[in-house]
């Protein structure tokens, strides 16, 4: 919690201190000669009296109890004593209210209301002109209440901030780890596709590099590129890991072809329905999921023949992948994440993913909804 410093306390309690005292001045007069009331004048000790309570609000914040008990006890004391009512009630008020606001609600209520069986006690039996009656209690009660009332109502107050605080903070949190976990499985990713990809062309320089050199040359400038490709979406997310700035546009169906290309793959594309443009999250995706189920064929079926059809329809994207198989299995690299990132892109967007065999082959496909919104 902040607090403040303590110079930044002074100015309340001096204002408070210089207010019970003039105006205690100033109407102790007519109280001291009014019969009907028979206070007396301020003295040494009542000047103390008076001014324990705004001098006590200086560490009000700090010692919320301490304070109000020292406001409350002085202003019974200088009552008790005779002396005159007036803003001496302003000090404990305060206090009261910042030791509620501050939490201490159940010793605040008790020091109140202790304050105010001793205000009904001695206007009642031991003050010079008594007061008695139900009035003058329920007004008592009522004066006390709407400091009851205000200091509550702060209280909810400060902790609807308190809380509406804590949720937005929770949300920036779950925010940020969501797009933690965003970069983090672009960067999967892409990693997965350009080394799979790169350890394939490496795997095909070496075979031809004897007696096929310009094949090999060929497989090699597709390895640069790749390590290239990977090398840029690394330093982007990389960028905005280390100081936020902006990323490079993220990559989309519009750059497919660009995909196909470096796959080496025979891939044949398919379009259905108007091809128009689609929400990032689902362009994305689609690029991703198509991305990773070549990077697939690539590690499993070097050689198969791949079919690629998106289907553009008002309320969906459907992405299909299918590969022939190939005639040999293909190096593993190891269990992946491919599949299960797959599914999870598309459930992020609301959509499925299946990834079954067809035939002697593979097929891969996905439902991404697109918002109504978006079209």
């Amino acid at each position: 919690m902040h607090v403040k410093p303590r110079w930044a306390e002074l100015p309340l309690p001096l204002l408070v201190g210089v207010f019970q005292g003039v105006v205690t001045r100033g109407v102790q007069w007519w109280q001291v000669h009014d019969p009907g009331i028979l206070r007396i004048p301020l003295d040494p000790l009542g000047w103390v009296l008076l001014l324990a309570g705004p001098l006590v609000l200086i560490v009000r914040r700090r010692r919320p109890v301490l304070s109000l008990a020292v406001a409350a006890g002085s202003t019974v004391i200088f009552i008790g004593l005779g002396y005159s009512y007036g803003p001496v009630f302003l000090s404990p008020i305060i206090a009261f209210h910042t030791a509620v606001v501050t939490g201490h609600r159940r010793v605040a209520w008790s020091i109140w209301g202790l304050a105010y069986v001793f205000f009904v006690v001695y206007t009642s039996w031991f003050a010079p002109v008594r007061t008695t009656g139900w009035f003058h209690d329920l007004a008592v009660a009522a004066l006390m209440g709407l400091a009851v009332v205000a200091a509550e109502f702060s209280r909810a107050r400060r902790e609807r901030q308190a809380e509406h605080a804590r949720v937005e903070q929770e949300e920036l949190r779950r925010r940020a780890s969501e797009e933690r976990l965003t970069m983090a499985q672009e960067l999967h990713d892409v990693l997965a596709h350009n080394i799979s990809l790169i350890h394939v062309q490496a795997s095909t320089a070496l075979h031809l590099i004897d007696d096929h050199p310009e094949q090999a040359r060929t497989a090699l400038t597709t390895i640069k590129q790749a390590s290239k490709d990977v090398l840029t979406e690394m330093r982007s997310v990389l960028n905005v890991l280390r100081d936020g700035a902006p990323r490079s546009p993220t990559a989309g169906l519009d750059r497919l072809d660009e995909l196909i290309e470096r796959s080496g793959l025979p891939v044949t594309k398919k379009i259905v329905g108007e091809a128009g443009p689609l929400p990032p999250g689902v362009d994305r995706a689609g690029y991703r999921i198509v991305q990773e189920a070549l990077t697939n064929v690539t590690r499993h079926a070097p050689g198969a023949s791949v079919t690629i059809v998106l289907d553009y329809a008002p309320r969906a994207l459907t992405v299909q992948v299918t590969d022939s198989g190939g005639d040999a299995p293909g190096e593993s690299l190891g269990s992946g994440n491919g599949v299960p990132g797959m599914r999870e892109r598309a459930s992020a967007l609301g959509g499925t993913l299946t990834a079954t065999h067809h035939g002697r082959g593979f097929r891969v496909e996905a439902l991404l909804p697109i918002p109504e919104e978006s079209r």
